[in-house]
């Protein structure tokens, strides 16, 4: 089954072909069950090819399957080649399961918009993308990829294009990300130059032979993560990720918590080889993921709009899997990727069912008392804000604690970081639960009586991802509390795929007791978020009640209006200088002026033209004498 992985690919960009064409055509139905059956067709060959990769030895699990050559420029060949070894196949099980379920989902949230065949064709090319991005095995391919879902983004996010909102929010996603796609190919054309290569396999065996901090390494690392950071939304490109819930909620489900925002760290991972050679810009990627990780989550405690708080929970979680990376714990953060996946697409899709219920309402303040009245829905949400905050047992447990453990061996003041994120998690994702769900109702008394739970087509999906939100973190139980003796196993699984360089300086004694700190932080975020929220049935405060270190972070730090004045506006600024002297005055200046001169010359042989007839015999005389003694001249 193998030798036909380009169908995992194949089938989601059918999807995209024949749902753009025929989509119109046949209408919503056809168009949301065709995209959803060629996305669960790929995960279906995934599926199946895991399996035969799982029946074979840690030394035969590599395998690259040639389709064509695509690039060849000197030595540089690039070709249209998948690889297929454990970290690609995690990622690919991920994209295609998740974003299977997403495409349920959204069959029964898009009903009645009229542009859903448009919305579904996207989603299956977001699909074709981000599945070449995982499964290619060079870096031109990976950023064919990268790119295709920086489209597909820039279209779902921008999807109600007719709000000036949406619009500016796709842009916004467009550009920043360009800003770290620039690092991006810098750092390609830095391998290129300097290896010869872009095959992930060849480079690999060309890094072997380089030692740690070489100064040629460091700057294709450091260029690297730029476009890391700007697809994965750490700081300072974080800003694009909160904007982009203007898109449809679905779409904030699979791109913006499932899989395009983690494939900078799916890139950092594979990429990993090169990384630890590379100890200073580990270092940089450990920190920044730190301070993104406390950054977003303070954030997170005061906003209102419901996915907007999702959006900041995303960047967070983000921020501790590039802690994980940084301290060399690549497996840790790609268990991360998986867990994350589960519960934070249940959290987003929960909110989409929350939003579809009260007719696209998505202020909490508006909210509350939905328990009885969604409880699918409620019961889902739940698992997944235990999940997400470290409940123990539940998959963000056993993923995060994971990442904080290798963090402490790596630098016990990052870990602190990291540590003080995870309370303030706890806190503004149970201070979403209890005022969406608990209290008195606030939303509109005409509204009341209409509400209900979404239908199967949405619940489904919701359950199945709580179950896996739930069970997940077995995939990665700690060698402490492995019960039952299975081992580690994704990171048994991924040991051949990554360059895992984590050291561990203290015992497991240490490691259980850390494990008992972040549950006692975990529960004090909950205690604080119970006490405000649902004993004293606090709701959040009116925005113009802000005062202090509040109203700062209520405003996000000035974070987007700092960024518009020292780029947006000056570089607007610039261009209108740009515009004058260039435009106005040179282009224009110069085409103006040469027809003022030829109409000047006009007017004044305007005047030669009489209409007399002996006038115009001694003009002629006058230049047949000129022109003989022109000859003449020349002739003498």
């Amino acid at each position: 089954m193998i030798e036909y992985v380009w169908l995992i690919t194949v089938l989601p960009l059918a999807g995209f072909i024949i749902t753009g064409l025929l989509g119109n055509k046949f209408g919503e139905k056809f168009s949301g069950i065709m995209a959803s059956l060629f996305s669960a067709a790929a995960f279906v060959v995934t599926a199946m090819i895991f399996r035969e990769i799982l029946g074979k030895d840690e030394e035969s699990r590599k395998i690259i399957i040639k389709l064509f050559d695509w690039i060849v420029a000197g030595k540089v060949n690039a070709a249209v080649a998948y690889q297929i070894d454990p970290l690609s196949l995690v990622m690919a099980l991920v994209v295609t399961g998740v974003g299977s379920l997403i495409h349920f989902y959204s069959i029964g949230y898009m009903h009645g918009d009229s542009g859903s065949p448009k919305y579904f064709a996207y989603l299956n090319l977001f699909m074709f993308s981000m599945l070449n991005l995982v499964l290619g095995s060079n870096l031109l391919l990976m950023f064919l990829g990268w790119e295709g879902v920086g489209l597909c983004s820039y279209l779902l996010i921008g999807y109600y294009y007719e709000t000036k909102v949406a619009g500016d929010a796709g842009k916004k996603a467009f550009i920043v990300n360009r800003v770290g796609d620039f690092g991006f190919l810098i750092g390609i054309f830095l391998i290129i130059f300097t290896f010869g290569t872009v095959d992930f396999s060849e480079l690999e065996k060309a890094v072997a032979g380089h030692v740690s901090g070489e100064v040629i390494i460091f700057w294709i690392t450091l260029f690297l993560f730029i476009g890391a950071a700007g697809k994965s939304a750490q700081i300072p490109l974080y800003v694009w990720l909160p904007d982009a819930m203007a898109g449809p909620t679905p779409v904030s489900a699979l791109i913006h918590a499932a899989t395009m925002v983690t494939s900078g760290l799916y890139m950092l991972a594979r990429l990993s080889f090169l990384y630890v050679k590379a100890p200073d810009v580990m270092f940089i990627i450990c920190v920044i993921g730190a301070l993104t990780a406390f950054f977003a989550a303070t954030i997170g405690t005061l906003q209102n709009d419901i996915k907007k708080v999702l959006a900041y929970s995303t960047v967070s979680q983000l921020g501790y899997m590039f802690m994980g990376a940084g301290a060399g714990a690549f497996s840790a953060g790609i268990f991360h990727v998986v867990t994350h996946a589960f519960f934070k697409a249940l959290l987003f899709l929960g909110a989409g069912s929350v939003i579809h219920a009260l007719h696209h309402e998505q202020d909490i303040r508006k909210m509350g008392g939905l328990r009885k009245k969604l409880p699918v829905t409620h019961f889902t949400f739940l698992i997944g804000t235990l999940a997400i905050a470290g409940t123990p047992l539940f998959s963000g447990f056993f993923s995060k604690d994971e990442i904080l453990w290798k963090v402490f061996n790596y630098n016990i003041f990052i870990w602190g970081i990291g540590a003080v994120s995870a309370i303030i998690t706890a806190y503004y994702m149970f201070r979403l639960y209890f005022v969406t769900f608990f209290g008195e109702t606030r939303f509109k008394e005409d509204t009341e009586h209409k509400i209900h739970e979404s239908p199967a087509i949405m619940t489904l999906p919701l359950i199945i991802l709580a179950v896996l939100a739930l069970f997940g973190g077995f995939l990665g139980m700690p060698h402490t509390l492995d019960f039952f003796h299975s081992g580690n196993m994704i990171e048994e699984f991924l040991h051949k795929s990554v360059a895992d360089h984590a050291v561990s300086r203290y015992g497991e004694g240490v490691e259980v007791s850390l494990m008992g700190v972040s549950v006692m932080l975990a529960v004090a975020g909950f205690i604080i978020a119970f006490i405000v929220f649902y004993k004293n049935n606090g709701i959040p405060e009116k925005d113009n009640q802000y005062v202090g270190a509040q109203k700062v972070i209520f405003n996000k730090y000035y974070i987007d209006e700092i960024y518009e004045t020292a780029f947006v506006k000056s570089i607007y600024n610039f261009a209108k200088v740009l515009w004058r002297l260039i435009d106005v005055f040179i282009i224009d200046g110069v085409i103006n002026g040469t027809a003022r001169i030829l109409r000047d010359i006009g007017e004044g042989l305007r005047y030669s033209e009489t209409g007399v007839v002996h006038d115009y015999m001694i003009f002629m005389a006058g230049g047949i004498v000129s022109f003989a003694v022109l000859l003449f001249l020349l002739f003498l």
